[in-house]
């Protein structure tokens, strides 16, 4: 049995890490500034009833280094784990405070800055779409003024597809000058105790095929696991609407050897991450890097393709340098978001069977919950998930599985 440290978890809500540390039989201290927001809910609640949940509010990091330091030489911490985005820097320089492998503090902090990254990158002479930073609306706009059409705005420090816009058409334009002041503002907040920077990035916004293609690293090594293939909700949403992950079994060599190019660039040394690309007629296009594991549930597709818990290959990672076995036949898992068609309150939900096949259904909302159609990944209310060695069956199962959900939504 290992001591783990965990540092918030992904969504807010999402326990899976913790279930698979139980699941190994580790021990788990969890360490977060907001525990009133875990606890509130009480399927969380549940999971972190066996933790020791470790409050430190503000989270200043040199008091809260100095008290794990304190813990680690009572009772050792074998592994910092982290899969949210917001404490990535921090749980860098508490892993190199404690000697511990991990991702490192000047890569996580470099890779939680959009912007930065894109420099960086085009310094590593790695070609980057045309990209500024803007503090406030005038300098919003000045910067999209510079970029032209089509245009994409986005948080410098955001996450989960958040807050971000599409500009295609003049009439956009014109939309982003009567809202500029509020787009400018960005997110504010994130929760969980931290603050937005208050920078966007405006880039030129790249079409093609979308696709996320997740890694492991132990010190310096990477290996793709997969490639998820993504559908997206109808413009203006920026939610994703589905994808097909495909397990790697040496067939994404090109993709493959783009993805490595990008993590030495930036010195990703230990870790997981999560890769976005954009496919074009003229080869990938990175989207962003994300220094942790996919979040969004989507965990699972990964888990559910490689036929193993990415979690429990994450703990290992972390707990013994070591990196999950390569697979020798591709595998395919689908999955469908469940949405709102309007805003309002969810009165009704049946959702179909799946326990005799290969399959699942995820809900995040219940019912009474306040839902609303998704302009973000945040908006979305349950997920079917199908898995096979024949994409096509998979897919057409996912969307039946939509199909046959019964919602109403009372309009608000």
């Amino acid at each position: 049995m290992s001591h783990l440290l965990v540092i918030d978890l992904p969504g807010g809500n999402d326990t899976d890490i913790l279930a698979a540390a139980r699941n190994l039989g580790h021990k788990v201290s969890f360490l977060t500034a907001d525990p009133a927001h875990y606890l509130a809910q009480s399927e969380v609640a549940h999971e972190l009833a066996d933790a020791a949940i470790i409050p430190v509010p503000g989270f200043e990091l040199p008091g809260v280094i100095a008290d794990l330091l304190e813990r680690h030489a009572d009772d050792p911490f074998a592994a910092v784990l982290c899969l949210q985005d917001l404490r990535i820097v921090e749980s860098a320089k508490i892993a190199q405070a404690l000697g511990l492998a991990h991702l490192n503090p000047r890569t996580a902090t470099l890779a939680r800055d959009k912007a930065a990254v894109r420099r960086h990158l085009e310094a590593k002479g790695l070609p980057q779409p045309p990209c500024l930073e803007a503090d406030g609306p005038e300098a919003l706009l000045a910067a999209v003024a510079a970029i032209g059409l089509p245009a994409l705005i986005k948080p410098a420090d955001g996450f989960g597809s958040q807050n971000v816009f599409a500009l295609r058409h003049e009439a956009d334009l014109d939309t982003l000058r009567q809202l500029a002041d509020l787009v400018a503002a960005g997110p504010g907040h994130y929760g969980l105790g931290v603050a937005a920077r208050g920078k966007m990035l405006v880039e030129r916004l790249i079409e093609g095929q979308l696709v996320g293609l997740d890694t492991m690293t132990a010190r310096g090594e990477h290996r793709l696991l997969g490639v998820n293939e993504k559908l997206m909700f109808a413009a203006p949403s920026f939610a994703m609407r589905g994808g097909c992950f495909i397990a790697n079994a040496g067939q994404f060599a090109q993709l493959e050897a783009s993805a490595f190019a990008l993590l030495d660039a930036i010195g990703f040394d230990h870790g997981a991450a999560h890769i976005e690309m954009m496919l074009t007629r003229d080869g990938p296009v990175l989207v962003e890097i994300n220094p942790r594991l996919v979040g969004a549930r989507i965990a699972r597709m990964v888990s559910a393709g490689l036929q193993r818990s990415i979690h429990a290959d994450l703990i290992a990672l972390h707990v013994e340098g070591q990196l999950p076995p390569p697979v020798d036949r591709a595998h395919y898992v689908t999955n469908r978001w469940l949405a709102a068609p309007c805003a309002g309150q969810l009165t009704h939900l049946d959702i179909p069977d799946t326990a005799d096949e290969p399959a699942s259904f995820t809900m995040m909302a219940r019912v009474g919950d306040m839902v609303t159609p998704p302009l973000d990944n945040a908006d979305r209310l349950g997920m079917a998930m199908t898995w096979g060695y024949e994409r096509t069956l998979a897919e057409t199962r996912a969307e039946q599985l939509l199909a046959e959900t019964r919602m109403v939504v009372a309009p608000v």
